[in-house]
């Protein structure tokens, strides 16, 4: 074994001649020792938190093993797939280098956005993709169920309760961006969680698209002189606009419509109640209209429809790093009661207005009908210029949700991270929502203003996301039970609502199995592009593979690029905080590791008061162990002395040049005096 450390690149697929690292353009760390830096700080200093001390014992290189798998590569008759490093187990205190970590500013712990959006911020963003549902489900349901659409619209109510406890559990346990994705990330593989993150994404695709089509159709019918398709595109480029503005403008701008849209609903109800009173033998006579079905059917093709009246509640998941601490809880409360209470009495207020033959005939906009015939012209023009500013209200929702999803998939290497480039005027990630309205955009082109494929397409992957949701809910409390949260849904409350959920996707997918075809198209071309990042390494070694084979110029034109490539994507380096020598969890993150990043590059931490703590030694030789176990996987162990906190995880981020949310943890237990949010993305991999 070669006694020279190698502190640059870390590679067991090919040979590169040169450190990346000490290239004059890498960023260098003042007074880092080994030549080159492991990255520029990534906060600046301020208020202090406390300063600690830190070593590292680091890889070192060996010949490959004569016993070592033999390459399926080979350049230049070189193999390229060799083992060249090795973990060199302890080495004595006075052997190492020791530093002092610089101080962090604990303002700077954080995204700017992160708790800038009070209660009834977070409920007005939410809450417009979930009440302009109202809209149109009211009309779907009765279609179905005739004058059992209330009852329907009931047992939704109480559907999404127990969505209620399994989202704030969830979401108080860990309290990060990504809905559905962010659980199953943290509670299974990374695989099964860019599932539900390519579901997420195209229900916001088919929300802003459809949303925006049907509010300019809205509007076009009040204005003759609107042209619903360009309409619709500019519709789509001003909610871009403002999402580029921020979330805190973006979330006056909800508001504002949240709060005219529940006024223009209160005031219906009044209305139609009135009317109601006065004309009693409508209702009256709806009750004694026979049913489309046999009265079970009736109950649960009418429930299946009437679960669209929920869509948008699952939204306030995807930011609620940006929502103040103990408001999103209170967000979920609020999104429940308005549908609980709202949509079964806007339901029973249309049966005492309308009979079911003018209701069914106008399902897509009972609402103005039912105000235009118990209030009058002006107030049905009122209601349907409501329904467009609702509506509009929607594709802010999408986009919202959209930017906290995508920002955190691109974190996670899931998407390019180009995406994550922030502008000076606002310090938003701008690529995001302009890469999502030119996606918007080129499908409405494509569709050519026919979106009636994507509404299909936006009801199963909602339905979709619910139903992982509560998978993941259920491994939460498997897996992850030590951890404190202030909100607990019972193991009744978890099944039952996976359930329902299912029984609604079901009887969606019997009552138009012909959409069924929509939703796999459009989903299997946002899982390719997923699939093609997540098995990027895989696809350049089967290219460079092709060119081994090939002629010589073909190698030389080829294969240090594709070399250099690979190497790039490899080099992020992966961080693991180890609480003790434990063999087990040790060998789990590794595998984790292996399993589901684009790396090779393992970096052990080990937070200790005292150097003389036997558990440091104790880690170093079962990381020897270990290391010659996963001869493919480079293991550095890094001590630092201090307490772990969310500063010092900060203070070790800036000094290895590794990002938050790659840096893992076992499960903390119900003691641990720190929020899994408080740590800026660090993901939990192990029990």
């Amino acid at each position: 074994m070669s006694g020279n450390v190698e502190y640059g690149l870390v590679s067991d697929d090919y040979v590169v001649s040169d450190d990346f690292r000490r290239d004059p353009s890498y960023p260098v760390r003042a007074g880092a020792p080994g030549g080159g830096g492991e990255g520029a700080p990534l906060l600046a200093p301020g208020g202090q938190a406390f300063a600690t001390t830190f070593t590292q014992i680091e890889h070192v290189s060996i010949q490959t093993p004569a016993t070592a798998q033999p390459s399926l590569i080979h350049i230049d008759g070189k193999a390229i797939d060799a083992h060249r490093y090795e973990f060199p187990g302890w080495v004595p205190p006075n052997e190492l280098k020791f530093e002092t970590l610089e101080p962090v500013d604990r303002n700077t712990l954080h995204h700017p956005t992160k708790g800038t959006l009070n209660e009834l911020y977070s409920t007005a963003i939410c809450g417009n993709d979930l009440t302009s549902s109202v809209l149109y489900v009211i009309g779907v349901t009765t279609t179905m169920s005739g004058q059992l659409a209330p009852l329907c619209l009931l047992i939704v109510g109480f559907v999404l309760y127990l969505f209620k406890s399994v989202y704030g559990e969830a979401g108080t346990a860990i309290p990060l961006n990504g809905g559905a994705y962010n659980l199953l990330l943290n509670t299974t593989s990374k695989s099964v969680a860019s599932l539900a993150a390519c579901l997420t994404i195209l229900s916001y695709v088919a929300t802003a698209v459809v949303s925006a089509t049907e509010s300019m159709t809205y509007a076009a019918n009040l204005c003759p002189w609107i042209d619903v398709y360009w309409w619709t595109l500019g519709l789509l480029g001003i909610f871009c606009v403002l999402s580029v503005m921020g979330v805190s403008e973006s979330a006056v701008v909800a508001l504002g419509i949240f709060l005219v849209h529940m006024a223009s609903m209160v005031f219906l109800i009044m209305v139609g109640g009135v009317y109601m009173l006065q004309n009693s033998e409508i209702f009256a006579n709806n009750l004694r209209e026979p049913l489309k079905y046999d009265w079970p059917l009736a109950i649960l093709f009418g429930f299946c429809t009437a679960m669209l009246g929920v869509t948008g509640f699952e939204t306030s998941a995807n930011y609620i790093e940006e929502q103040q601490k103990g408001v999103f809880p209170k967000t979920l409360f609020n999104s429940w009661i308005i549908v609980f209470v709202m949509n079964p009495i806007l339901s029973i207020v249309c049966l005492g207005v309308l009979d079911l033959g003018t209701l069914e005939a106008h399902h897509r906009d009972v609402l103005a009908k039912t105000a235009y015939d118990a209030g009058g012209k002006y107030f049905g023009l009122w209601i349907s210029a409501d329904a467009a500013l609702v509506l509009a209200g929607s594709v802010l929702t999408a986009y919202v949700g959209v930017v906290g999803l995508v920002r955190r998939l691109a974190l996670d290497r899931c998407l390019p991270q180009v995406l994550l480039a922030e502008n000076r005027w606002r310090r938003t990630n701008h690529l995001i929502p302009i890469t999502f309205f030119v996606l918007c955009a080129s499908l409405f082109i494509i569709l050519g203003g026919r979106v009636r494929s994507l509404a299909s397409v936006y009801t199963m992957s909602f339905l979709c996301v619910m139903a992982l949701f509560s998978v993941g809910n259920m491994m939460l409390k498997y897996k992850r039970g030590r951890i404190r949260r202030p909100v607990r849904a019972t193991w009744p409350s978890c099944f039952a609502a996976l359930a329902a959920v299912l029984i609604a996707l079901i009887g969606n997918i019997m009552l138009a199995p012909g959409h069924l075809i929509y939703f796999l198209l459009y989903f299997g071309i946002v899982a390719f592009i997923t699939i093609v990042m997540f098995e990027r390494i895989r696809i350049l070694k089967y290219f460079l593979y092709l060119v081994s084979q090939g002629p010589v110029h073909l190698q030389d034109r080829f294969a240090g690029v594709t070399q250099l490539a690979m190497d790039k994507i490899k080099s992020q380096k992966i961080v693991f905080f180890a609480k003790n020598d434990n063999l087990e969890v040790l060998n789990k993150a590794v595998s984790y590791v292996q399993s589901n990043e684009l790396t090779k590059w393992l970096k052990v931490v080990y937070v200790y008061d005292d150097l003389s703590d036997p558990m440091i030694k104790a880690i170093a030789e079962n990381l020897r162990v270990i290391d010659r176990c996963f001869p493919k996987v480079v293991i550095d162990f890094v001590l630092v002395q201090g307490s772990f906190s969310p500063e010092v995880v900060a203070q070790v981020s800036a000094r290895l040049g590794v990002p938050r949310n790659f840096m893992f943890i076992a499960c903390p237990g119900d003691r641990f005096p720190h929020d899994i949010g408080d740590f800026g993305g660090v993901r939990m991999i192990t029990h």
